[in-house]
Parts: C-alpha cells; structure tokens; sequence
C-alpha cells in the first residue's frame, strides 16, 4: 500500500508512474479553472500530503480512500521537479473547510481539507486524501493549484472523476472546450483499500 508520512512525502518508485524517461511535447497545456470560493481563508496547521489524517485529531477522516497522483510537466513533455502543488477539496459530506460554509458544525474533522506537496526530480506529486462528496450545484472535484519551480504564474484547476454523472451537467466542467475536457478528468483505478486518481498537469 503506498504510504504517505505525517511529515514529509515518500512517492512511489519510479514504476508507479511509467513512461518517464522520454519526455516528449504535449501540445497544449491543462485547462484553467476558477479557485472557488473554498480556498482556505487561513492554511491549516496541518497542511501536509496526507490529508486523511489531521494532527491531534482522534479519528482519520471518513470516506472512499483515494490516492492522488500524478506529473507535473512543461509543455515540451519535461517534468518540473521541485513544482509546488496544493489541493483543497470537499469532505464525504461535501463541506468544505472554510468560514463562508455555513455548514462546519457538521464537517469531520478528521479530514484535513487541505494539503501540499512538491514535485520530486521526476516531477511527481502525490497526495493521500479521499472522495470527495457533493455539495449543490457541483459534480465532486479537487481544486488543485500548481506552482512552477521558478518565476512564473501558477495554475489553479479542477480534478474531476469520469465515473460521475454529474458531469454532463457541471455548469463549469461544461464551459470547456469537448475537445479539452479530457484533460480535467483523472485516470481512476482500484486500490487494495479505496482508489487512484492520476491528474497530470501541464503548465504552459
């Protein structure tokens, strides 16, 4: 089972991920998304990969485990080691960690909401988290911003799952281009204790 310590990150051999060593051009970068309204109003404490588990918390969050991971790369097909990337996301519930909503008295607080990672020499990044529920107006997501590893804008995003009917009627997955769409949607398979979800971001 890949494992994600309290502090710090340990990704996978360089087999979980293949196809590494030929970096080849990609074309076109992933699409953009808006941040939200979500975006934690201050970063948690505890803000680091794993965010199943909340420092001090006396439970582990609720809901499917999911592994998110994936590369970071240019659009040369070259990874960006060293890139800073961050989630944020919904609990099983579908509340988020964030003052404007009005739901937190019934958030768990096992679940952090929010973490962070940086890119290893072969541009991985990986997090330990889980599904996340529904909230109204939405089809279950991940906001993800990725930070390039030297001077230029970030991209902020939205990871969605092909396996949600919810999609065909997400008012923002649907402003992107059909042909584009693609790019937003990970890579799902099983895992002995929940599921993967590959999300490459490609920065232009």
């Amino acid at each position: 089972m890949f494992r994600i310590p309290r502090r710090g990150l340990i990704l996978a051999a360089p087999t979980l991920l293949p196809g590494l060593a030929c970096a080849q051009p990609l074309g076109q970068g992933t699409p953009s998304q808006t941040e939200g309204p979500y975006y934690p109003a201050a970063i948690p404490e505890d803000a680091d990969a794993d965010l199943r588990r909340v420092a001090g918390a006396a439970r582990q969050a609720s809901g499917r485990p999911l592994l998110l991971t994936g590369l970071v790369r240019n659009l040369d097909g070259a990874p960006l080691p060293g890139a800073r990337v961050e989630i944020w996301q919904a609990d099983e519930a579908g509340i988020y960690l964030h003052p404007r909503d009005g739901r937190q008295a019934q958030r768990d607080t096992g679940f952090q909401g929010y973490g962070r990672a940086t890119a290893d020499a072969e541009g991985r990044y990986a997090f330990r988290t889980i599904r996340p529920g529904r909230y109204p107006g939405r089809t279950p997501h991940i906001h993800l911003r990725a930070h390039p590893p030297r001077g230029t804008a970030p991209l902020t995003t939205q990871v969605y799952f092909p396996d949600e009917p919810l999609n065909a009627q997400d008012g923002l997955l649907r402003r992107v281009a059909e042909a584009r769409r693609a790019l937003l949607l990970a890579r799902l398979s099983s895992m002995d204790d929940g599921q993967r979800a590959e999300f490459d971001v490609i920065l232009a």
